[in-house]
């Protein structure tokens, strides 16, 4: 056994004490098998009379229902008697929690014990008997299903073997890979391995590899590795680039009659300045009573793609388009994302409209569903569209104004009614031909982006309620994107840390909430613990979700909302097309549970898709600063651990840790409750937002890791960019 003896030689022990004893070191083992001369030992007991008490202990225990004897003298922990199923949630030491909704509590496995099971395997567990208020411990004796048995990695080679090691950090085992399955990677390339098999006594799996990637450090390679790692399929397949490739441009004339006309008023886009998916067009006219007609035209995916077809499939498959930092994987083919259903300028389109007369108080007095036919006047990107709301002059200025004075009352009346300003700065990287980052810069939004912003929402919000609460027709299944309240205990928590820069948020109400989270960002603009609090106030939020049961939006501060603005990139926005439309023509739309099955899955792609666009960010920022050692630079702890203090550099908000092990200045202990580090002897603590500098001293790319060191103020004064 690893575990050191106990030292009780000199100890007084009553029964009840070594009873405790003998049952600790069953449950540090629970599947092992001990007889009285074993627990003697391990506690270090030498008289021959603490032996016999053992002896009798044991006895007793049994007779008690807390072990059973597997043979004669020999006894092991008692089972619970009940099994569990759950997913793993390993971490990357190899030891798991299960996860599971079948007890209070989640349950413990060790390494040891785990057999076999990675994380995100749904497995059957075996749950010990444990001590009242400890915590519940398990075994793996089934994995039902596993989440994956591919991984992407680079090869170690030798002569006759070769191991892929994996760049998943929550897989703990490097997988062995016999010479004749290598399909010719050759040693130091980034391969995508599958395991083929795993003997019950191996500590590795045995896999082959299945795909090269290439050289590492090649900007391809290390995005396509991004995708394969978060299994985001890169390629479209040539049997769906053929259907999307074989649709006709074409809007036949009985087509068109069908839909409402639109092509003769006044319509644009705006959209970033190398963005090819046009999903959304604003049009604009006078009413003859003084107010104006709104119109919120998205394109009409579904017209093209039908259900079960092969590439709503495929489009299925993906749930959303993909942004990685130096390109995007579209969900739909280029021949339907970038030309049939994008709304260029000039070409007719069709679209899926919700159009809405507004008075000046942007009072919704009319609205209007169904499909059109438009023809966009004018592609602005948001950078021409703030000049022309900056200066008063330009194209389309009447309709850029009007709508954007519009967009201002709904903000405000939106924020009045519980609406919370989560708007973070966009990091975007300047990139050379080969894909590495020159430079960094921020997008913050503007007034432009606002305005799209506002009639977006308005769209969402107003087909989530035109289907939600029509209770003339029965109920109709219908895709919702809810956002639950958030969770007490964090709020808390958060309250408590804000507290320790003079700030304070109100919770007694979700309303009341909402309107001190807004002043709070008011004031913290501009301030160096900004991030920090905003990124703190994200975490103590619910995620938002795709969901047929509808909670309301608590982040908007909407009782129904839902996606419908963009179909060429979001799988959802499809289906509530098709249910927006069932709903019109009052047809039955199927079994709501199949749109739940299909709205957890899209929920479950963007959280990927999510991982993947930060992990290429993460990559870049690695790549960006790895001939930056030795350099100095100010920041801000944006995190703190029991292994070390995350800070971010102001000026280009790389993120890096300072390790505690590295910290050589006192012995500093982690504490979690306070968001901070002490130092045992010394007492110097860092606090979450506390301003910092720092000296990169190392990157690590394949890990995707930047190691700092803190330095005194007057160590370095030169701080270079």
């Amino acid at each position: 056994m690893s575990k050191k003896k106990k030292n009780t030689k000199k100890q007084k022990l009553s029964k009840k004490d070594l009873k405790g004893m003998i049952l600790h070191v069953f449950h540090e083992n629970p599947r092992r098998s001990y007889n009285y001369k074993q627990i003697a030992h391990f506690l270090n007991l030498t008289d021959q009379g603490k032996k016999n008490l053992v002896n009798d202990l044991l006895a007793e225990l049994k007779n008690k229902d807390k072990l059973i004897e597997v043979s004669k003298g020999k006894y092991k922990l008692k089972d619970k008697g009940c099994y569990i199923t759950g997913i793993v949630d390993l971490s990357s030491k190899g030891t798991a929690y299960i996860e599971t909704d079948e007890m209070d509590k989640d349950v413990y496995v060790d390494l040891a014990n785990l057999g076999h099971a990675l994380d995100g395997d749904e497995v059957k567990v075996s749950v010990f008997a444990h001590k009242k208020g400890s915590t519940e411990r398990g075994e793996v004796v089934e994995i039902l299903k596993r989440k994956r048995s591919r991984f992407v990695g680079i090869i170690e080679k030798s002569q006759s073997y070769a191991f892929l090691i994996p760049d998943n950090k929550f897989m703990p085992y490097d997988i062995f890979i016999p010479v004749n399955d290598l399909k010719g990677a050759k040693n130091n390339q980034k391969a995508i391995a599958e395991i083929a098999e795993w003997p019950k006594k191996a500590k590795n799996p045995v896999g082959k590899v299945v795909e090269v990637l290439g050289n590492v450090g090649e900007n391809d390679v290390e995005m396509n590795a991004i995708l394969a790692e978060f299994e985001l399929p890169e390629e479209f397949s040539q049997e769906a680039i053929d259907e999307a490739e074989k649709m006709s441009g074409t809007i036949p004339e009985k087509e068109k009659q069908n839909r409402v006309d639109y092509r003769d008023i006044s319509t644009f886009t705006i959209d970033p300045g190398d963005a090819k998916d046009f999903d959304d067009a604003l049009s604009f006219r006078k009413l003859n009573n003084g107010n104006i007609e709104a119109g919120i035209h998205i394109a009409d995916v579904t017209h093209y793609i039908p259900p079960g077809s092969l590439l709503d499939k495929e489009a299925y498959e993906r749930g959303t388009s993909v942004y990685l930092v130096d390109r995007v994987i579209p969900m739909l083919p280029e021949a339907l994302s970038n030309n049939l259903c994008s709304l260029r300028p000039d070409e007719e389109k069709l679209t899926f409209s919700a159009v809405f007369e507004l008075d000046d108080k942007a009072t919704v007095k009319k609205q209007w569903f169904g499909r059109t036919i438009i023809r966009s006047n004018r592609r602005f990107t948001y950078e021409e569209a703030q000049k022309i709301l900056d200066t008063g002059e330009g194209e389309m200025v009447e309709e850029l104004s009007k709508l954007n004075e519009l967009a201002k009352v709904m903000r405000k009346i939106r924020f009045d009614n519980g609406s919370i300003s989560f708007e973070r700065i966009e990091v975007k990287f300047n990139l050379d031909d080969n894909g590495h980052p020159t430079g960094v810069y921020f997008k913050e939004a503007e007034e432009a982006h606002h305005l799209i912003e506002e009639f977006m929402l308005l769209a969402n919000k107003k087909v989530a309620e035109f289907v939600g609460t029509d209770s003339e027709k029965s109920r109709r299944p219908f895709v919702y994107r809810v956002h639950d309240k958030p969770d007490e205990k964090k709020l808390v928590a958060f309250n408590k840390f804000i507290k320790k820069f003079g700030y304070k948020i109100k919770t007694n109400s979700a309303k009341e909430t909402a309107d001190s989270m807004n002043v709070l960002f008011q004031e913290i603009e501009g301030r160096t613990e900004q991030n920090v609090i905003e990124q703190l106030a994200i975490r103590s939020m619910a995620k938002a979700e795709y969901t047929t049961e509808n909670i309301g939006h608590y982040g908007l501060g909407f009782e129904y909302y839902t996606h419908f603005t963009s179909p060429i990139r979001r799988y959802p926005d499809m289906m509530v097309h098709r249910l927006l439309q069932d709903h019109l023509l009052s047809r039955s739309s199927g079994p709501e549970e199949a749109y739940a099955q299909k709205a957890k899955y899209a929920s479950e792609m963007e959280k990927l898709a999510i991982m993947a666009e930060r992990t290429s960010i993460k990559y870049k920022q690695v790549e960006f600063v790895r001939d930056k050692i030795g350099e100095v630079y100010e920041g801000v702890i944006s995190g703190v651990t029991e292994w070390g203090i995350y800070v971010e550099i102001k000026e280009n908000k790389v993120e890096g840790m300072v390790a505690l092990r590295n910290m050589e200045d006192d012995f500093y202990i982690y504490d979690e409750k306070n968001f901070r580090i002490i130092g045992r002897h010394l007492g110097k603590t860092y606090n979450l937002g506390d301003e910092v500098m720092i000296k990169i001293v190392n990157t690590n790319i394949q890990k995707k890791q930047i190691d700092f060191q803190f330095v005194d103020e007057g160590e370095n004064n030169v701080y270079t960019f």
